[in-house]
């Protein structure tokens, strides 16, 4: 059994004998400083206990900046509100900053310390130093869940959910959780919005079925299981919502390509108009290798040439697709604008973030089609939500209804067993299971169901194992310099002895350095200066900062006006006078942009697994920090593991990424507070369970 973590731990700059405020002068600035004693002497939470705590946790990066200041400003719009209302707003806006919809009051009170930043505190029981940082379990503990709902409630700045559609307060609770007000309508809107999708099921012609069998006959599957591609598609011919989730290599692309065909097929008939289909990813990356994955399958099909043609094979980003207008955060369409389109599809599910989706949800006509695409053990989004993996809770126990079950024998063929539970939104939910990418040999692919499945030991055994396509290396060693310079070699060949620019950007995809952090000598900081002097020294590059031939870069914010988005990935090359382009592979051929014109970019030799989200190269360096790191979870290691097609090095330092960090990392799970769920399977209109919480171990 874990002990309680005790309230106050050593701060070791402290002079022996220093108490009370004077541990706080690190911290504070202003008139802001307290002079009050800590909580835990006070015996109760005070503004000047709270004030001095948040300063204090922002110097020691548990807290942001950010969140501080805005419990300030909601103390000082109401300055009757109890301290836990600052509290409360200090904490959901870093949750919020964490990629969490909103703040679970119970799983705070159970877990003080989930809500922050916070890095394992060790020596816990040493007391060399009679200084003391003041913990939120100090804090917290005399709260109840109803004293701090009470407290919340009783501000001019929070709502409870069902008055605060009429108010303009800052702060929403709604059962559980607080919101801030802008996540709360969101998420309220996405739910909705789904919500109108989950309607009875469309009507579909019994005549389908031989068509659907002879789609997907050739399908390889092991004895007794269903061909998961068949069932996908049979449940996507009858609703306006369809979720496909699936590893890399399961076949996502390929089922809806000849979802689309049968639908074609079925419009064309008679005489019919072709239905307006439309294919969008959340980054251009990603987008790209939807259109040359979707072109691929398109041409394998057996169908008529007018059907082929009715086939969309050009995917845009998201942005691109809703019309992102500059300097807002508001789209040319929406529901008063909505998309011209019958059906979308929508791949890379996973790193659509919240307030994307309800922009999206909102702009799609009630009547169209929506299937989104995706791996649900992926990282979720980079900003707050994770849709996808919410809509795909229990996907993998195929719990449909006994009348979606019935369904699918009669026009797919494919009997499935009786799940132990069935809900509305498991009849909108295919998984496949199969990876027809990764042979039954391949390294890569059992590391990543080794991690996926949350086995740390058979992950470190099968690193032994001796696979052909898996290797380890020693980062701090010269071999991470050798492995950089032979992964790029055939890039900058190309590059120096002057081929043709759409030649070189494939090249760009054979190979690339991913890393877990951005600061720090293993983070994309470090590791790009390293990488960037090993190619200097080969003479490759003529630099290693600014701008330069051969230099990749990826687009770090949305810039509209040049058609580039957040995660494109672009390379700087030099025409025949030596001017410099920046050259991004698109749907429609080559964007290119003058250095200057790139406000927010950056070198990108290595980056984070964050941002590779959407891409796949041949061959994947992945460098793992030398110590234990919050950041290092399952499912950035086996997000960061299926970038790699072919190829897997990982990179580990010596004396660190022992059996044990690596055990912890893969037993360390993300799961990202959030009620979309529990507003899907709720009456409307309804607030969420006072007694709901998500998780995060």
């Amino acid at each position: 059994m874990s002990r309680r973590p005790s309230t106050t731990q050593p701060n070791r700059g402290a002079s022996p004998g220093s108490q009370g405020a004077d541990q706080f002068s690190l911290a504070l600035d202003g008139d802001d400083a307290p002079t009050s004693p800590t909580a835990a002497e006070a015996g109760a939470l005070t503004r000047d206990t709270l004030l001095a705590a948040l300063s204090l946790w922002v110097a020691l990066g548990w807290l942001r900046q950010l969140d501080r200041h805005f419990a300030l400003f909601l103390l000082e719009r109401d300055p009757a509100a109890d301290p836990l209302v600052g509290l409360a707003a200090a904490l959901v806006s870093h949750q919020v900053g964490r990629g969490h919809v909103c703040l679970s009051l119970s799983r705070v009170l159970d877990a003080p310390r989930s809500a922050l930043s916070l890095p394992p505190l060790e020596n816990e029981g040493e007391s060399e130093s009679a200084g003391a940082v003041v913990l939120p379990e100090s804090l917290l503990d005399p709260v109840t869940p109803a004293r701090w709902f009470d407290a919340l409630i009783g501000s001019t700045t929070v709502a409870e959910a069902t008055v605060a559609e009429g108010l303009a307060t800052p702060l929403v609770v709604d059962g559980d959780r607080v919101y801030l007000r802008r996540y709360w309508q969101a998420e309220s809107g996405v739910a909705a919005r789904l919500r109108q999708r989950l309607g009875p099921p469309l009507a579909v012609d019994e005549g389908v079925s031989t068509r659907l069998q002879a789609l997907f006959t050739g399908n390889r599957r092991e004895q007794g299981e269903p061909d998961w591609q068949r069932v996908a598609c049979a449940l996507a011919l009858r609703q306006r919502l369809t979720i496909i989730s699936g590893g890399p290599g399961t076949g996502k692309t390929t089922t809806v390509t000849r979802l689309l065909a049968l639908l074609q097929e079925q419009s064309l008939s008679g005489g019919g108009e072709p239905l307006r289909i439309r294919l969008a990813a959340p980054t251009g990356k990603a987008a790209a290798r939807l259109s040359e994955s979707i072109a691929g399958a398109v041409g394998r099909l057996e169908v008529s040439d007018v059907v082929r043609a009715a086939i969309p094979q050009e995917a845009q980003t998201l942005h691109r697709l809703l019309g992102a207008r500059p300097d807002t955060r508001h789209f040319r369409h929406h529901a008063e604008a909505p998309l011209s389109l019958d059906l979308l599809v929508v791949d890379e599910a996973s790193m659509v973030d919240l307030e994307m989706m309800a922009a999206l949800l909102d702009a799609m006509p009630a009547e169209a089609r929506l299937i989104l695409l995706g791996d649900k053990d992926q990282l979720a989004s980079v900003e707050a939500g994770s849709v996808l993996g919410d809509l795909c809770a229990g996907a993998g126990d195929a719990g449909y209804s006994e009348a979606t079950r019935d369904y699918l024998q009669s026009i797919a063929g494919e009997p499935l067993p009786v799940a132990a539970e069935t809900n509305p939104l498991a009849d909108h939910v295919a998984m496949l299971r199969r990876s027809f990418r990764f042979r039954a040999d391949s390294g890569i692919g059992a590391l990543a169901r080794a991690a996926n499945a949350g086995d740390g030991r058979d992950f470190t055994r099968l690193l032994k194992s001796g696979f052909q396509d898996v290797e380890t290396l020693d980062i701090d060693a010269a071999a991470f310099e050798r492995a950089v310079v032979t992964g790029y070699r055939p890039l900058f060949e190309a590059l120096l002895g002057g081929a043709d620019v759409a030649s070189i950007l494939a090249l760009q995809a054979r190979f690339q350095v991913l890393c877990a952090l951005r600061r720090g000598p293993w983070g994309v900081e470090g590791l790009n200066d390293r990488i960037a002097r090993a190619l200097w020294q080969q003479g490759w590059i003529s630099r290693t900062d600014g701008w330069f031939a051969g230099r990749p870069v990826m687009v770090t914010h949305n810039d509209p006006q040049l058609g580039l988005y957040n995660g494109d990935l672009g390379l700087t090359l030099a025409d025949d006078a030596g001017r410099l382009r920046v050259c991004f592979p698109q749907g429609d051929g080559t964007r290119q942009v003058l250095p200057s014109r790139l406000d927010a970019a950056a070198t990108a030799f290595a980056m984070t697994v964050h941002k590779s989200q959407g891409s796949e190269f041949d061959h994947v360096l992945f460098a793992l920090p030398a110590r234990a790191n919050p950041i290092v979870t399952r499912e950035l290691i086996y997000t960061g593991i299926t970038r790699a097609r072919s190829r897997l090095t990982l990179a580990l330092a010596q004396g660190g990424n022992d059996e044990r960090t690596l055990r912890e990392a893969i037993a360390r799970q993300v799961v990202r507070d959030s009620a979309i769920a529990e507003r899907l399977l709720s009456p409307p209109g309804s607030s969420v369970p006072r007694d709901s919480s998500g998780s995060e171990t």
